[in-house]
């Protein structure tokens, strides 16, 4: 057994809140740069070389690079040999956002009540997952979603016999339908299986598997690519501009799920893709 002490689980989420929204990750301004080098579009340049500007004076002025800080989601993967020096994991979890957005001074975005909304003044409570797995580790990913991409994004129960064709479809409609919204580039979760309170969970996971990784599974490798070239030829282009680069990456994730559905989750991701993750 291990045990963890929970104002470590504090300052670490506090951490991983500021650093998400104030410095965009290597990977993703790597991307946008490769991307400037395949652009057809002289405005679509001019978008991605603003966007890289904007990266890089967040960074150094130590500012979000986004105003929406969004909502915090937090990804567990927690050993089944960890133990707590004291109760209360999660409430150390919102602790940790509650500070992060309060040093950080980021936006709080958080209403207490989806009708009455009264804002609760610190972004909690954060969204937590916890997926419980063998052994004494201790994964903590965070991610600020913020509503322009998360209002984009779509469930949709398929027939069986849809098929490939009409999940493709069905994304591509999304992708079409969102335009400038999710503030293009984008990266698209795509969930399969699973049922309905499952799929969007599997596309949002697949959100965060890592820039430039591929599925563990060749045939879905060729799904994703096949995917990206379509979403590229819808011509949206950076920021609904126009151009040949709407998409950076499509992800996948699926799960088993009933003979008589097909479940299908499309979530969007901003270009920001703002998230960090550590093991403790």
């Amino acid at each position: 057994m291990r045990t963890v002490r929970l104002e470590k689980i504090i300052e670490t989420v506090e951490k991983l809140a500021i650093e998400s929204c104030y410095i965009a990750k290597k990977e993703m301004t790597e991307k946008i740069d490769n991307a400037l080098k395949i652009e057809t579009s002289d405005l679509g340049k001019h978008v991605l070389e603003k966007l890289l500007e904007n990266a890089q004076i967040a960074e150094k002025e130590w500012i979000p690079y986004c105003q929406d800080t969004g909502v915090a989601i937090i990804f567990v993967e927690l050993g089944e040999e960890v133990i707590f020096d004291s109760p209360g994991f999660i409430d150390a979890l919102n602790e940790g956002v509650r500070r992060g957005y309060k040093k950080g001074y980021l936006r709080k975005s958080i209403v207490n009540d989806p009708l009455r909304r009264e804002n609760t003044g610190d972004n909690t409570p954060a969204i937590v997952h916890i997926k419980l797995v063998k052994g004494d580790r201790l994964r903590i990913k965070f991610c600020a979603r913020g509503s322009g991409s998360e209002n984009m994004s779509k469930v949709k129960m398929l027939k069986p016999a849809e098929g490939w064709e009409g999940i493709k479809s069905f994304v591509l409609e999304t992708v079409k339908e969102a335009g400038p919204n999710p503030c293009p580039p984008i990266i698209i979760g795509l969930g399969i299986g699973g049922n309905l309170e499952k799929v969007p969970l599997l596309a949002k996971n697949a959100l965060y598997r890592g820039i430039g990784s591929e599925h563990r599974e060749t045939f879905y490798t060729e799904k994703e690519k096949e995917l990206l070239e379509e979403i590229n030829n819808l011509g949206i282009g950076p920021q609904g501009m126009g151009g040949r680069v709407t998409a950076l990456e499509v992800h996948i994730e699926e799960a088993p799920c009933h003979i008589g559905s097909l479940p299908v989750a499309v979530v969007i991701e901003c270009h920001a893709h703002r998230y960090r993750e550590v093991e403790l």
